[in-house]
């Protein structure tokens, strides 16, 4: 029906068509419009809105519907099949005042708030919690599953996981390592050591006691020795639990983000995680920790904790400085130089390091990876 304007002793009223969705039912209704501008309303059954408190709502589908909100109702719209009634609306464009900003803003500041207790006190309380309980295999379960992911991730092509490194000679070499620090330890705890094909200058432990080391950290090392004193720091933090936390505080935070921000899962979570766990940032109570715990495994397997700071040195070289997040954990609080410090100075006046490997083992642990990949 085309608007009719009625002229005489009344104002003019005007009339028009349109479907009603009263925001109870989903289905629209027909109904009759009416403009009455003495009143300054918009008449019909169940619609009785005020011209100025009536508002366009864009029609983002189809882009052929006039589309009408009365300011004060979330809910109702309007849909005018006559679109020459739209011409008597005022201040259909303009928006509708934020009702109580105050409120709104305590809201928001309050979701923010609720949001950063939950990642930085809930989930870090609660894996803490969970690493105290998660019994041994399902620790090294998290390991494995983890440890395959980092190989996944970190390949380039896409078509293999990164590649360990199994020359016969060369895993002898790194178990007699291994076995030269643990037989010190009572119990000797369950190791498993991976070296990977990837030039990234970097070792790291993942849950249920794996210690991985990148070909790259074994081609910049000096000595047998620095390996070892890397492998005695990471088994330090493996019997401080520190990985298995550090990877259930990283899921977790990643996992509220996801459900706050929408769609996290897959790929993107793994990156994430993986990335978490390769370059791991640890606490500066776990470093000082793990330092302590390798300057005391590497004196009683006869070694110099020494060489703990003269791999520092090897990092800090590497990283341009005492910059951080460079070289994984390695790089983190506290200061690489307070680190090496220490390291020496946990060295006894007088004492003299037992020979680790023979020089064709050390030659053999540096070509650990020259050989067919293993998968």
């Amino acid at each position: 029906m085309s608007t009719v304007l009625k002229v005489g002793a009344h104002p003019p009223v005007f009339h028009g068509e349109g479907l009603f969705y009263d925001g109870q039912n989903a289905e629209a209704r027909p109904i009759d419009l009416s403009i009455n501008e003495q009143r300054g309303v918009l008449l019909g059954e169940g619609v009785d809105w005020p011209l100025d408190k009536i508002r366009q709502v864009h029609d983002v589908a189809g882009k052929d519907l006039v589309i009408l909100r009365h300011r004060d109702d979330p809910a109702a719209r309007l849909i005018l099949t006559d679109k020459t009634l739209l011409a008597r609306l005022p201040d259909k464009d303009r928006s509708a005042p934020i009702a109580r900003r105050g409120r709104l803003a305590a809201w928001a500041l309050g979701a923010l708030a609720s949001v950063a207790l939950i990642l930085f006190v809930l989930v870090p309380l609660m894996a803490d919690q969970l690493a105290e309980y998660l019994p041994p295999e399902g620790e090294k379960a998290l390991g494995e599953v983890t440890l395959r992911q980092i190989r996944e991730a970190l390949d380039d092509s896409g078509l293999q996981p990164i590649a360990f490194c199994t020359a016969p000679e060369g895993e002898q070499a790194l178990r007699r390592i291994e076995t030269r620090l643990t037989e010190q330890m009572d119990p000797a705890p369950e190791l498993t050591v991976h070296v990977l094909n990837h030039d990234m200058v970097n070792a790291f432990a993942l849950p249920g006691g794996h210690l991985v080391f990148f070909r790259g950290l074994i081609d910049e090392a000096g000595s047998p020795d620095e390996i070892a004193a890397v492998m005695a720091h990471e088994i330090g933090h493996v019997i401080s639990r520190d990985p298995t936390r550090h990877a259930l505080r990283s899921a977790g935070s990643i996992g509220v983000l996801g459900l706050i921000f929408g769609d996290f899962a897959g790929g993107a979570i793994v990156l994430l995680i993986t990335e978490q766990l390769i370059e791991a940032q640890y606490s500066q109570g776990a470093e000082a920790e793990a330092d302590a715990f390798a300057h005391d495994l590497m004196l009683r397997a006869d070694l110099s904790p020494a060489a703990l700071a003269v791999m520092f040195e090897r990092f800090r070289t590497l990283a341009g400085g005492d910059a951080e997040g460079f070289i994984g954990h390695f790089l983190s609080h506290p200061r690489l130089g307070d680190r090496i410090a220490a390291a020496r100075d946990a060295v006894p006046d007088g004492f003299r390091p037992s020979p680790l490997l023979e020089p064709v083992e050390w030659r053999a642990l540096q070509g650990i990876c020259d050989v067919d990949a293993a998968f």
